[in-house]
């Protein structure tokens, strides 16, 4: 029986919410969003008809309150609710409460989210099923030659509660750990082992069921660019595949599907050894993040689709066939070279050419909050050929203003012009190996660049009447690179025959402006686009853009402040976040070797681990579980034995 859909909630934030709002408006379909004080001003809160406020800031007061999001869609008159991906999208007893409450469940029944919810189960339904996977290993037994194996979490997702383990003896001390993380993410500190595939590779199956006992598999998306067993960069179909494997992939996600009874929208995937075999992982019961790459290769709208299969339609008894190749980049407000570390901040600008599609969850002017993950945005391209995609991805990535925090859009290009990324060599260990040429700075690039910003500066100066320097004198400006840390003074003079600046031999001026500069260097013109915001501490803010590269800096004051220093043995919070664990037993008066772990802060979805910068002695401790931190926190102090001990800014932090 259909049950047409008029009003739709949705049960998430950012870019997901504003995706399943854009096809809700497509269909005549009014929405409603929820939104934590934190994202009040949030662009998926403005773009919907109707808003309603989950009191604070954290996930667990706010998004993950299945009770106060029924109340808001009914208060707000919705009849079916969304639940996007993250938060409550697999929790099988909200999915029942939304239906108890007469509301329509736009996602699989509730029996089958909760046969997929625990890993070790699904895993035990595949098998019954014929899906092949791998086999779980008794931690208790496990050999050296078993090694490596993966500790994983039963349930919940995002890389979260997994580890790697190479060495037998660390095996007891990672499982403790996982658990811990995973009991903290998921309420669930179930975690099991099995074997880890070396250089294996990420290939899922997107499938789609009605409830007439139509199943589609529209395809395969390959997901191998990870990093903390996070997907960075997705494309569809999966390079490289047999017609063979193609279809006992498909097979298999089909076959699994039907072992739950599925309805609507879910992903199967696999991970596929360096010889080919494929080996069912779990099965995602809700749409992917990497959706949009399927629905540019098919012609399709997934949401739409599942909204029709919501409401009782079937579907066709064949999917649209494929054609040509899309290639996505998630763009995250993170730090890869120093352990990808979340960044937080006024996002001032972001602009991507057109020619690509553009889902993002944030507008120019929001700010980037330690609560949520720090996806900004997904940037989509398709073409006939899988050349043609990642060309016009890399390009349109290379030429986006992204001006705010610090961002992996540089590494999102570099990876896309690696040339093992070009001819299809890929597997999950690819930042493994790449990732220290893949975030090298470009010493040449960033140098013409703060060369610009500081022409750009002077030539504000001048045309507003500000202060400048005697002309007989070289001017001076100092920069520092965002974010290595890369100081660059820059001093010059404009003399009549021209620029002269010092480190830039035969580097000549054609234009300068505040906003953009034009330089030829080595007989080569080029335009640098600049772009300066106010600062609070250290100083402005400047982004320069040119076909070299995007560059961002921070301008320093001419006379620093003597009294800016971090006192010796001093742990200050590398990032804004939560206080989740302290280690067991620490106490101050405690001796600590160097790197032991601390505590544990959590930020944008994500553990981290804060070790000792030194062996010494604890002297402080100012970190407890639950509180929040701004980054510069003052978290501990280690004592070194020697009374010249350096200073250690910020707390050393590393990936658990």
């Amino acid at each position: 029986m259909e049950r047409p859909i008029t009003s739709l909630l949705v049960a998430n934030r950012g870019e997901i919410a504003r995706r399943v709002f854009r096809t809700c408006r497509d269909l005549g379909i009014a929405t409603v969003a929820v939104h934590s004080d934190a994202d009040s001003g949030a662009a998926h809160t403005a773009e919907a008809d109707a808003a309603v406020r989950l009191p604070g800031d954290a996930p667990a007061d706010t998004y993950l309150r299945g009770d106060l999001v029924i109340k808001a869609a009914l208060a707000a008159g919705a009849d079916a609710v969304h639940p996007g991906y993250g938060f409550l999208s697999e929790n099988a007893d909200f999915a029942r409460a939304v239906t108890d409450a007469g509301l329509v469940w736009i996602g699989p029944p509730p029996q089958a989210v909760e046969a997929m919810a625990s890993k070790t189960r699904a895993k035990e339904l595949m098998r019954a099923a014929g899906v092949p996977l791998l086999t779980p290993l008794d931690p208790d037994d496990v050999t050296d030659a078993d090694l490596p194996v993966l500790v994983k979490a039963a349930a919940g997702g995002g890389g979260r509660g997994m580890r790697v383990v190479r060495a037998r003896a660390a095996l007891a001390d990672e499982i403790t750990a996982a658990r811990a993380e995973a009991a903290a993410a998921f309420g669930d500190g179930e975690v099991f082992v099995e074997p880890y595939v070396e250089r294996g590779r990420h290939v899922e199956v997107q499938i789609l069921a009605d409830a007439h006992g139509t199943v589609w598999a529209l395809g395969t998306r390959d997901c191998s660019l990870q990093r903390r067993h996070q997907k960075v960069v997705e494309e569809a179909p999966a390079p490289g595949l047999t017609d063979a494997l193609r279809a006992e992939l498909h097979a298999a996600a089909t076959d699994a599907a039907r072992a739950v009874g599925y309805v609507g929208a879910g992903t199967v995937e696999f991970l596929l050894s360096a010889d080919g075999r494929p080996y069912f992982l779990e099965m995602n019961t809700r749409l992917q993040v990497e959706h949009p790459v399927t629905e540019a290769v098919h012609g399709v709208d997934l949401v739409a689709l599942q909204i029709r299969v919501a409401e009782g339609q079937p579907l066709e008894a064949q999917p649209p066939p494929p054609r040509g190749h899309a290639v996505e980049a998630r763009l995250y407000a993170e730090d890869p070279a120093r352990d990808w570390r979340p960044q937080t901040g006024t996002l001032h600008r972001l602009a991507v050419p057109g020619g690509v599609r553009l889902d993002s969850g944030v507008r120019d002017g929001d700010t980037v909050t330690p609560h949520y993950d720090p996806m900004l945005a997904k940037v989509v391209a398709w073409a006939p050929t899988r050349a043609e995609a990642v060309r016009t991805l890399a390009h349109a990535l290379e030429r986006a203003h992204v001006h705010g925090p610090v961002t992996n859009r540089d590494l999102l290009v570099r990876s896309l012009r690696h040339p093992d990324f070009a001819a299809a060599r890929l597997d999950t260990g690819f930042y493994d190996r790449h990732l220290p040429a893949l975030t090298a700075p470009d010493a040449v690039g960033q140098g013409l660049a703060a060369l610009a910003a500081a022409l750009a500066d002077s030539a504000g100066r001048s045309r507003f009447g500000g202060w400048r320097n005697v002309p007989s004198q070289p001017q001076r400006k100092t920069y520092r690179a965002e974010p290595d840390g890369t100081e660059h003074e820059i001093r010059y003079l404009r003399t009549r025959d021209g620029l002269a600046a010092e480190d830039f031999p035969g580097v000549r001026l054609l234009h300068a402006a505040p906003d953009r500069v034009v330089l030829e260097a080595d007989g080569v013109r080029r335009t640098f686009d600049v772009a300066t915001y106010p600062g609070a501490g250290a100083g402005a803010a400047v982004h320069v853009d040119s076909p070299l590269g995007a560059h961002a800096f921070t301008a320093l004051p001419r006379f620093p402040d003597p009294t800016a220093r971090t006192e010796p043995g001093s742990l200050l919070a590398p990032m804004p976040g939560t206080v989740v664990r302290v280690a067991d037993g620490l106490a101050v008066g405690d001796a600590v070797t160097e790197g032991q772990p601390l505590l544990w802060l959590e930020a944008m979805k994500m553990e981290h681990r804060v070790t000792a910068p030194a062996a010494g002695t604890l002297t402080a401790l100012h970190a407890e579980p639950g509180r929040q931190v701004d980054v510069g926190t003052l978290l501990a102090v280690v004592t070194e034995p020697s009374g010249d001990a350096p200073a250690h800014p910020p707390a050393k932090e590393t990936q658990p």
